[in-house]
């Protein structure tokens, strides 16, 4: 078994939500031994050495919606709820809105919970802009929250044909396509412009040493497939908060992460694909 996470080191969460007192997010947030305010995030954030996460939008493409504690920048994010009150062609303003803020480095969808591929038509403003800003296009890929989303939209193979037609936008794959991690390699190793955050493999509380031994097979090909890529330059640290233990997926990952790629999984790749100069 690899050895546990020693040492000082700089961390950026690539991947959370942050809801404070929203009903869900706070039951979420007891589950997994946390307190769904800032108060309580900044004090874990200093203990760990968290030093800036992006958030992963909800609901809202008003920026006004989306300002947030100073370590935290943001993905303004194109959800289901949004997507069943409005049409994308009236989002294209308001996307545009944000990209021009300073805490907005990305643009997130959420194909499952929209039932639309990310290659249809539909999207080509949304990579449009992204390239003409220069900011990535974070995408949720793999299982799902609930039943009633769809799987067969958020599939990691959906993303290949979208970075072949678009290779100047950067591309985040969320969660590594989880429980699809052959093709989720496969599709990052293929195109230089798709990377991946591993955020959201697990929830709740866990005792990480009876994990690596109770789910020692699926763990296994977790680090398989994280390894075929052959180079750690595309793999960012992401929790998915409040859905998990700071600091129990800290260790998680960096039991799944070999100790020489720590610095550029927990810091300096999400640093250099968010642009968050840190």
């Amino acid at each position: 078994m690899t050895e546990k996470r020693t040492g000082p080191l700089k961390i950026i969460d690539a991947h959370l939500h942050f809801c404070p007192g929203e009903g869900y997010f706070s039951q979420i947030a007891q589950e997994a031994g946390h307190e769904n305010h800032w108060e309580h995030l900044q004090k874990e954030y200093k203990r760990l050495g968290i030093v800036g996460g992006v958030v992963m939008g909800n609901r809202s493409l008003n920026p006004e919606d989306h300002r947030y504690p100073t370590p935290l920048k943001y993905c303004v994010g194109l959800d289901g709820t949004y997507l069943r009150e409005h049409s994308l062609s009236q989002a294209g303003t308001l996307l545009e809105e944000n990209l021009r803020q300073p805490g907005c480095v990305g643009i997130k969808l959420y194909p499952g919970y929209n039932p639309i591929y990310v290659w249809e038509e539909v999207y080509e403003p949304v990579y449009e802009l992204a390239e003409r800003y220069k900011k990535p296009v974070a995408i949720h890929t793999g299982e799902t929250a609930g039943p009633g989303a769809l799987l067969k939209y958020c599939h990691p193979l959906t993303l290949d044909e979208v970075a072949a037609r678009h290779p100047n936008v950067q591309l985040v794959m969320c969660h590594f396509g989880n429980p699809w991690l052959m093709d989720a390699a496969a599709v990052v190793d293929k195109n230089d412009n798709v990377a991946l955050d591993l955020s959201g493999l697990l929830e709740g509380r866990m005792d990480v040493d009876q994990l690596f031994l109770r789910k020692k097979g699926y763990l296994e090909q977790l680090r398989t497939w994280l390894d075929y890529l052959d180079s750690y330059e595309d793999v960012m640290f992401g929790t998915d908060w409040p859905l998990v233990n700071l600091e129990e997926y800290i260790d998680f990952v960096g039991r799944l992460v070999p100790e020489e790629e720590w610095e550029k999984v927990f810091f300096s790749n999400a640093n250099r694909i968010y642009q968050l100069g840190l």
